[in-house]
């Protein structure tokens, strides 16, 4: 997939393809990339797109009511005033599109943090946040996704920073700005909003003593494509902290987010194959927890 590594992953019920026309239509300069088809699996016949969003890549599952997409993770999307002077235009008709048969979250209107800001569930139940981002400082991208640390990880925002830092290469630290004395359900030194970069790419978390209820799950996770075998090994040791979670590639880390490792092949084969070694494909990984890269090439059956 180019340049980007590790790529935002939706499980939808059925509404993949939708939910992939409808962002790719209302998001300038995006695209669908791919989409197959995987028969039998637990869910039945699933449907998996591989999309761009202003060029940031996404992919997209249809595969059953079995994870609700919620606020846990979302999408800044970052208008900036100093690169585009009708930036504010911009984002509110954004705001409107997104808007038919949404819930607002927060309103679209001037904050503290921010002149022009909301934040939306649209009717897919993805949730983002449009802001007139402040110009000063080091440019950040247009999407960026955001880890909203509740309930039993309200708090552990700054530990999970410094944890992914250690994993991932190409990795740092952008801003981090905490919850002040007095803050209603917010405790003291808690995060109120940071970011940092994984591998090039830019990440936002916060922590939120309201009483949420949802937290991490399936639903949205991060998939990080992986080059062999012995990375593929590294990720999946380092990351994994629940044995139960562990499925087809799947796993959870200790503050509940849901990681896929995949090798990068895998992606080449789903888009190259015919529906017979897609087929092949999907019945072998299904058996496994982490992925093995020569098995998989092996079943899929010819030089690649």
């Amino acid at each position: 997939m180019g340049t980007q590594k590790i790529i935002p992953h939706l499980w939808f019920d059925h509404e993949a393809k939708e939910a992939v026309q409808f962002y790719t239509t209302i998001f300038p300069d995006s695209e669908i990339i791919s989409s197959s088809v995987l028969h039998d699996t637990p869910s039945g016949d699933t449907e998996s797109i591989t999309f761009t969003l202003s060029g940031f890549t996404m992919m997209a599952l249809s595969a059953g009511p079995y994870f609700q997409i919620n606020p846990s993770i979302s999408f800044f999307v970052n208008f900036d005033p100093s690169k585009e002077d009708k930036a504010k235009e911009h984002l509110d008709t954004l705001w409107n599109a997104l808007s038919e048969g949404a819930e607002i979250l927060m309103p679209l209107q001037e904050y503290p943090f921010s002149k022009h800001y909301g934040w939306i569930k649209d009717r897919y139940g993805v949730t983002w946040q449009l802001i007139l981002s402040d110009p000063n400082g080091e440019e950040r991208p247009f999407i960026i996704p955001s880890l909203l640390f509740t309930g039993n990880v309200c708090g552990k925002a700054e530990d999970a920073i410094e944890f992914y830092l250690s994993v991932f290469d190409h990795s740092k630290k952008g801003s981090i700005v905490h919850y002040p004395a007095g803050m209603e359900m917010d405790k003291e030194g808690t995060v109120m909003f940071s970011d940092f970069m994984l591998e090039r790419q830019w990440f936002s978390a916060m922590d939120s003593g309201y009483p949420h209820d949802f937290g991490f799950n399936e639903a949205v996770s991060l998939l990080v494509e992986c080059k062999d075998q012995e990375e593929i090994d590294y990720y999946w040791e380092r990351l994994s902290a629940d044995s139960e979670a562990e499925q087809c590639g799947w796993l959870k880390d200790k503050y509940g987010v849901s990681w896929q490792i995949s090798p990068e092949i895998m992606d080449t084969m789903m888009k190259e194959g015919t529906q017979e070694q897609i087929d092949r494909l999907t019945q072998a990984f299904l058996t496994m927890k982490k992925l093995d890269v020569e098995q998989l090439k092996a079943v899929y059956g010819e030089q690649i």
